[in-house]
């Protein structure tokens, strides 16, 4: 067979390989993308036509303050969530992979069941055990602050509150990640360390955290674009309330989109929003980076 006939069979093979992916690229994701910006760009409906009505959409978000507002929000939830849950899952992944066998694979089990539960089922447990009347969570609130506490109606409560149930629905697959890059670390490393009388902390500082940067950075990035996009569980617990301290920005785009029947506007927060998690996720990435080579 000659070389032209082979490297076109070669390439009708990997056309027929990667067909299935690309049509479903195309029709499920890059189609509805450039829909959505196009749309941002008219005062179209949720269902159906619109004028072109240029950067309107676009300047009328610029003097929004519920937009303000609500953008603060995730800033503030990502600040009580993104660290905290990379420090509470490597906690936990330094305390589980010094176990073994059975054990070890218990423990994981149990730390990463809460993840695979659906948000409703999630909130449905949070919104029980905290629950005003009946909650068996409230006495230790009430041992706190004096009295029990509405926390899903208490401006200053809400969102440390829906910070606590992200981290203990979602912190199993951090800590997953982190135990894969403590596995990846080579035991020699630690053997050679003990060798030169390093202490158990010098052993952390020298030889784990450095190894185990790449995996925390990764972490980080991830939890920062995930808290991002909250919706489900703000939704679920306090629906954007009490007086907007929880109104997030795709509880707006959500109102704007299928409350108000105002699909223009709604791209338009959308395509913010998607362009805000790019920059700030891209430019948290290289900063973990530059920090990781020093």
């Amino acid at each position: 067979m000659s070389i032209p006939k082979r490297r076109r069979r070669e390439l009708r093979a990997s056309f027929l390989m990667t067909a299935p992916f690309l049509f479903i690229f195309i029709v499920f994701f890059l189609y509805p993308t450039f829909s959505v910006i196009a749309l941002s760009f008219t005062d179209a409906p949720l269902i159906g036509e619109g004028q072109w009505i240029g950067l309107d959409n676009y300047a009328k978000l610029l003097n929004d303050r519920l937009f303000y507002t609500s953008l603060w929000n995730n800033l503030y939830f990502v600040l009580l969530t993104v660290i905290p849950t990379t420090v509470i899952a490597l906690l936990i992944a330094l305390a589980v992979s010094r176990l073994k066998g059975r054990m070890q694979a218990l423990v994981l089990t149990l730390f990463f069941l809460p993840y695979v539960l659906p948000v409703s089922v999630v909130t449905m447990i949070w919104a029980w055990m905290l629950d005003f009347q009946f909650g068996i969570l409230q006495p230790l609130i009430a041992a706190i602050t004096g009295k029990p506490v509405p926390v899903f109606k208490n401006p200053y409560w809400v969102m440390p509150m829906i910070a606590v149930v992200t981290i203990w629905w979602t912190n199993g697959f951090n800590v997953l990640l982190l135990i894969a890059g403590l596995r990846n670390i080579p035991p020699d490393l630690y053997e050679a360390a003990a060798l030169d009388g390093a202490t158990p902390w010098q052993r952390f500082w020298r030889v784990t955290w450095p190894l185990l940067w790449p995996i925390t950075a990764l972490v980080l990035t991830l939890q920062l674009i995930l808290q991002l996009k909250l919706f489900d569980q703000v939704y679920l617990l306090s629906n954007g309330g009490p007086f907007n301290q929880s109104y997030v920005v795709l509880m707006q785009m959500y109102r704007e989109a299928f409350q108000l029947n105002n699909g223009g506007y709604a791209s338009a927060i959308a395509m913010v929003l998607f362009l805000f998690i790019v920059i700030v996720s891209v430019l948290q990435f290289q900063l973990l980076r530059i920090g990781g080579r020093k």
